[in-house]
């Protein structure tokens, strides 16, 4: 059975779906192939469920500081289980919303797995997309005028680490624990390692973060991953940088010997949570049958996401990259508009927000300071702590700061980076600011409501030029 398309998406991440929500809307008839659940990565063993357990684990440790509200509980207990329960809840609700955006926007659906076959009596360029049902009737032929590659990616494994072993789990695996283990050795110390270590040391999990790196989240501003670092530390979680380890077997379990600076100490954990980056789902793909370029495991586009077969384009974690669901979505709906022919908004890395939900919460926009610095900028910078912020004593949780790094010779917002108090909300308003190229003066001049959070980005602006008020 062959069907035609305008559009045909292989994979239903986030990237995915709204591509073909955007493709839809245009008047193009679209549809998507995915051989698991629409949603992807990123609603089902990624962003949704993390944040979910996150945020379970964050209140559980704020009820225990309740004393500092004048709240006295006689006993807080934690039962995992309606935790796991509420994530499922809450993944089933936004599950639900997808598929009816689905039927909106009158996207026909192929549950099974998508290889594009090559040049063919249906097709005189590589393209047509043959579907392997999941339900074993015969495969499905859809011969699209376009194509957008959005298979996302998985956990990266390590060799020295056997994962037949209960022991060891991905980040993905992890989030289906049905009870929480009594110590974790996470390896990596990347956003999912310190999500993690975070989460788990608010359940009281022991935690030790081993990190290759001299220090724990290196693509962020040094000072932000330090203050990180003390913080997690501070909480009991024992963290290695500039680490390397060794593995051997000890009856059924695995035993860590970790190494860093002349100093070795050997862990044996109860659980082993590998978080060392993640790979392109590029294989089994039909990639072989195009000329489509592959470097480094990830597919090659241009600024537009075409791959070198002009009509087919990749977007998301499948072309490496930032690998964030909100750089997904854009990315497609770029891909979408240059389909149909509009002169779409091509986004660069420093204007995209990054998030990372450790508590304290960590975001940024633009560049570090030492980013700046190593592309030849003259730098100036500005900082204002949350313990002088009313909102954030208010709060109970006054620990952290808002960092602002400008271009001194023009006065130009380079980069907004925060840890603290919903920084993953604040930094929305550096990102407008970064999008209309908005100057340090402009920044500081806005009006913010006082009490807020957000007053500390207008303070930590003002610091630039040493004209905080309230510090």
């Amino acid at each position: 059975m062959t069907h035609s398309y305008d559009l045909v998406v292989l994979g239903g991440g986030t990237g995915g779906y709204v591509a073909a929500i955007k493709a839809a809307q245009s008047g193009l008839k679209t549809a998507i192939v995915e051989k698991k659940k629409l949603g992807g990565t990123c609603l089902h063993s990624g962003c949704i469920p993390s944040k979910a357990l996150l945020k379970s684990a964050e209140l559980y440790a704020l009820m225990k500081e309740s004393e500092q509200f004048g709240i006295h509980m006689k006993e807080i207990a934690l039962h995992f289980s309606q935790v796991q329960r509420r994530k499922e809840e809450i993944i089933e609700r936004l599950y639900k919303g997808v598929q009816y955006l689905m039927k909106k926007n009158n996207i026909d659906i192929y549950e099974g797995h998508g290889r594009i076959l090559g040049p063919s009596i249906f097709s005189p360029t590589a393209g047509t997309v043959s579907v392997e049902m999941n339900d074993g009737s015969e495969n499905v032929l859809l011969t699209p005028k376009n194509i957008i590659i959005a298979t996302g990616s998985r956990p990266r494994l390590l060799p020295s680490l056997d994962t037949s072993f209960e022991q060891v789990v991905t980040s993905e695996e992890a989030l289906s624990l049905k009870e929480l283990p009594h110590s974790v050795a996470i390896i990596g110390g990347g956003v999912i390692g310190v999500e993690w270590a975070s989460l788990l040391s608010d359940f009281n999990v022991d935690v030790t973060i081993i990190e290759a790196n001299d220090r724990i989240l290196s693509s962020e501003d040094r000072e932000i991953s330090e203050e990180l670092q003390r913080r997690l530390e501070k909480r009991g979680v024992n963290v290695w940088t500039n680490a390397s380890f060794t593995v051997q077997e000890r009856e059924k379990s695995l035993q860590l010997t970790v190494a860093s600076h002349g100093t070795t100490e050997e862990v044996t954990p109860e659980k082993i949570l590998l978080a060392v980056g993640r790979k392109g789902n590029i294989e089994q793909i039909g990639l072989e049958n195009t000329d489509i370029v592959v470097k480094d495991g990830w597919i090659e586009t241009n600024e537009y996401y075409q791959t070198k077969e002009s009509h087919i384009y990749a977007i998301g974690d499948v072309i490496g990259g930032m690998q964030l669901a909100h750089v997904a979505a854009r990315e497609g709906i770029v891909a979408v508009e240059h389909i149909i022919n509009q002169k779409p908004w091509t986004f660069h890395d420093k204007s995209v927000p990054v998030c990372v939900y450790t508590r304290p919460e960590i975001a940024r926009v633009g560049w570090t300071e030492e980013e700046a610095k190593k592309a030849g900028y003259e730098v100036k910078t500005g900082t204002f702590p949350l313990s002088a912020n009313g909102k954030a004593l208010i709060h109970g949780d006054a620990n952290g700061f808002v960092k602002v790094v400008t271009n001194a010779k023009n006065d130009d917002l380079l980069g907004v980076h925060i840890i603290g108090l919903h920084a993953t909300e604040l930094i929305s308003e550096a990102s407008l600011a970064t999008y209309m190229d908005a100057s340090q003066l402009e920044y500081s001049e806005v009006i913010r409501p006082h009490p807020s959070l957000s007053e500390m980005i207008g303070e930590a602006s003002l610091g630039v030029v040493g004209e905080a008020i309230h510090l």
